[in-house]
């Protein structure tokens, strides 16, 4: 169901992505940069947060780290990652599979700027072998997320 919720998403609102399966698992940030060839900072990975009774999704390069200083001022608290048996329950995604495509209900959706260093980022799918090329803009355009400066710098970057 999620990858199917996700196809009917990206037909409506992004027609010229191609989702890509692969027969390898893509469930974490290394097997994911593995399946497609390319440096795990390139993964555009999914996180789910909820600060009091608001969940929201950050998605992120997937080689940087939440920095709680920045998310704290740019979220007004302190943020709390989502359990794993709440993730497919409000995202409709399979852990290892989330994505702010075909949500099973509307949540926030926030860009870290970490992502820019890119042209084409891949963020999953709805499935562990499933993922979509895109371009940072894009993603933000199509998911109607805030740009968000939330990670400490990758260490190559400072």
């Amino acid at each position: 169901m999620s990858l199917a919720s996700v196809r009917q998403h990206l037909e409506i609102a992004a027609p010229e992505l191609t989702i890509i399966e692969t027969d390898q698992s893509s469930a974490t940030v290394e097997l994911a940069a593995e399946a497609h060839g390319v440096a795990p900072g390139q993964i555009a990975k999914t996180l789910s947060f909820q600060l009091k009774d608001k969940i929201f999704l950050v998605v992120a390069r997937g080689d940087a780290r939440m920095d709680n200083k920045k998310a704290k001022a740019a979220f007004g608290g302190k943020i709390k990652m989502l359990g794993l048996e709440d993730v497919e329950k409000l995202t409709g995604h399979p852990v290892g599979g989330v994505c702010p495509f075909g949500l099973a209900q509307p949540l926030p959706v926030y860009c870290d700027v970490s992502l820019k260093s890119f042209d084409i980022v891949i963020p999953a799918a709805g499935a562990t072998n499933a993922a979509v090329r895109i371009s940072p803009a894009r993603l933000a355009d199509i998911t109607d997320a805030q740009w968000v400066d939330v990670c400490q710098p990758p260490p190559e970057e400072g």
